[in-house]
């Protein structure tokens, strides 16, 4: 029978020295916390903030993120191509997302502030009407991705082709503007 965990804070706690107990966490807290290689493989997090926590490499085999807050995050190669994709929603702030996969989910509206996501895979992802708000986005692959309506203005380190990628309405800002010109091979001066 799975575990549920209504209300409960977790304040430093080191799941490898204990197994993460797989679940259903419910408007739970995780406060710097350790779950890094942990399996998160199976569990549902509803409405649940993750604060100042290492997730680094943990496994999301049909995980469920639904309204869940990632703050202050250290989260390497994440496979959230991997989640349960049933209401997924999340958001992300002051997190460290590298080397993360978001192939093919659909995240809409997802808000992405302060983060640095080098090298993040948002291949076929639909990020419509998202907000990437100050993220360094070296390395970030965009192919065949939606980001109509979403707000990459003061996102800076991308490059984008737009043969490639849904990019109608979207919001940019120069100079780095400038990234969705890189195939072009050209010189721009100001």
């Amino acid at each position: 029978m799975e575990q549920v965990f209504i209300d409960q804070q977790f304040d430093k706690q080191y799941f490898q020295e204990h197994a993460f107990v797989q679940g259903e966490y419910d408007s739970c807290e995780f406060v710097n916390c350790d779950l890094s290689n942990a399996d998160l493989s199976n569990s549902q997090f509803v409405d649940c903030t993750f604060k100042g926590c290492n997730l680094m490499l943990v496994k999301l085999k049909r995980t469920a993120f639904r309204g869940v807050k990632f703050k202050e995050c250290k989260m390497l190669g994440l496979h959230f191509d991997q989640c349960d994709t049933f209401g997924l929603s999340f958001s992300f702030e002051d997190c460290i997302l590298n080397q993360s996969v978001f192939y093919q989910t659909t995240i809409r509206k997802t808000i992405f502030r302060r983060c640095q996501m080098h090298e993040v895979d948002l291949s076929a992802c639909d990020l419509m009407g998202s907000l990437l708000d100050s993220c360094d986005m070296a390395g970030a692959t965009f192919d065949n991705t939606n980001i109509e309506k979403a707000d990459l203005r003061t996102a800076f380190n991308y490059t984008i082709d737009p043969n490639t990628n849904k990019i109608k309405k979207a919001k940019f800002s120069l100079p780095e503007a400038v990234g969705l010109l890189y195939k072009y091979d050209i010189e721009i001066s100001g």
